[in-house]
């Protein structure tokens, strides 16, 4: 068997599109995918079916930046076993391969067996904390220069490498994996000659919903970080660059929108969008009845598509009982609003009825002016959709067949979230509603609430999150 070839991937500080095209690309194809645990799962959504899944921090003991040499041999080796059996391996770390991330010693192991690797670069987390807190790491007037500094160092080193003297004198400083020793370090910087008075800002979470931003001096940051309860991983800015957090922080001076849906995240739009699905779509464990459904299809003289997913799990059956589109001849399609019409059209279906109001009330308002008397609609739905639209299409006259196609559930590990930072939580479906009732309980006094539709709307009322 001829060896397979290893990526060495930049996944990114966090938000999971961060992660750069070529990566992306090269991830779709990798039959293994070997990632740091602080990268978003959200990322790995994109692997192939199949693909194999392994966490590094399963391999060996501790998180973050425990210095563990047996978690990092066992890395190396599964990196070459992997290879060897010609598989298409991906390393997928988080931020950039080439910082602080042991990247040296993977590439060393993959290069003594002589298997072929690429290095694919990566947003590093010095890059995102800066951008996304408004602290540029250098400026013309306060900084020329910038360096990277690792607050962990190997624990069986006879001395440090670190010259903190020579750092001091550096414009702008940022500390990697520091927050545990974070009162060493200062004491570190200050003992070099930086003053007490030296502007500091540590970006915690830099890039996800959870990213918070601390300012502060070198002689005051250290009980503030413990106050504020800071923790890894966080990237610490140290210079006089820090003060301009005040002036540049865009992230905290505008508007800030909670989007609980799965739709793509909206640019241009006002205000900044962080995205937070509520829900997840799975298939069926068992699509027997479906597949039934399916075989008889031109029995029917509609289908009525109720979301892009319902569309996405039919044509994929469909395809996997031998069958496409032809089989839809004699029928007739709906679709409940503009993205599940543009869905179909991917698969070479322009619908016939397509409901101004997007949404089940606009839906049935179109087909009351038609005669349904005794027409046959098949209706695909996930395992929890409302049930009250086959009875409203049955009471113009239809004959109704609904079967589940997928199923929409609330994702699990679902992060901790400081709701007052955010200026509005928008809400796409009443299963966003309950989930974010089952896992935050309430919405701040002074956030807003905003749906779309009107049974979300219901939905927000019911759970009381809108009055």
């Amino acid at each position: 068997m001829s060896k397979g070839k290893v990526y060495l991937v930049g996944g990114g500080p966090g938000k999971p599109d961060l992660i750069t095209v070529r990566g992306l690309n090269i991830l779709k194809e990798a039959d293994v995918i070997i990632y740091d645990y602080l990268v978003d799962k959200r990322i790995l959504e994109n692997a192939k079916k199949g693909a194999e899944l392994i966490r590094c921090d399963r391999l060996g003991k501790g998180g973050y930046s425990d210095g563990s040499l047996i978690r990092q041999n066992r890395i190396d080796n599964l990196l070459v076993k992997k290879a060897k059996e010609g598989k298409k391996v991906i390393r997928l770390k988080n931020g950039d391969p080439s910082i602080f991330s042991r990247c040296s010693q993977e590439l060393g192991a993959l290069d003594k067996e002589k298997i072929e690797f690429e290095v694919v670069p990566g947003v590093t987390a010095a890059s995102a904390a800066s951008c996304l807190s408004g602290i540029p790491l250098t400026d013309r007037r306060f900084a020329s220069s910038c360096v990277f500094v690792t607050g962990q160092e190997a624990p069986k080193k006879k001395r440090s490498l670190i010259d903190w003297d020579s750092l001091s004198k550096s414009g702008t400083v940022v500390l990697y994996m520091t927050v545990g020793n974070l009162d060493k370090i200062v004491k570190q910087v200050l003992k070099a000659r930086k003053g007490e008075n030296t502007d500091v800002a540590i970006v915690q979470d830099a890039s996800s919903p959870t990213q918070r931003v601390l300012t502060g001096t070198l002689g005051d940051i250290v009980p503030k970080a413990r106050r504020q309860k800071i923790r890894p991983p966080a990237i610490i800015i140290i210079g006089e660059v820090a003060k301009l957090e005040k002036e540049f922080n865009w992230l905290k001076r505008g508007k800030r929108i909670l989007f609980t849906g799965l739709s793509k995240e909206r640019f241009f739009a006002k205000g900044t969008f962080f995205h937070l699905p509520l829900i997840k779509i799975e298939p069926m464990g068992d699509y027997e009845e479906f597949d039934d459904y399916l075989k008889n299809i031109s029995e029917f003289d509609w289908i009525v598509f109720t979301s892009r997913y319902g569309v996405e799990y039919f044509f994929e059956r469909l395809r996997k009982i031998g069958y496409d589109s032809r089989m839809l001849n004699n029928a007739k399609v709906a679709a409940i609003g503009n993205s599940t019409r543009n869905r179909l059209l991917d698969f070479g279906i322009l619908p016939d009825l397509v409901p101004r109001k997007e949404s089940s009330e606009g839906l049935i308002e179109e087909f009351r002016k038609l005669d349904l008397e005794g027409k046959k609609i098949f209706l695909p739905r996930s395992d929890i959709s409302d049930k009250g639209l086959r009875k409203k299409f049955e009471e113009i006259g239809a004959k109704v067949t609904t079967s589940v196609a997928y199923r929409n559930v609330m994702p699990r590990n679902l992060p901790d979230l400081d709701l007052n930072f955010f200026s509005e939580i928008m809400f796409t479906s009443p299963s966003t509603v309950r989930n974010f009732k089952r896992r935050y309980k309430k919405v701040p006094e002074k956030v807003k609430v905003r749906c779309i539709g009107d049974v979300t709307l219901r939905e927000a009322k019911r759970c009381r999150l809108l009055e």
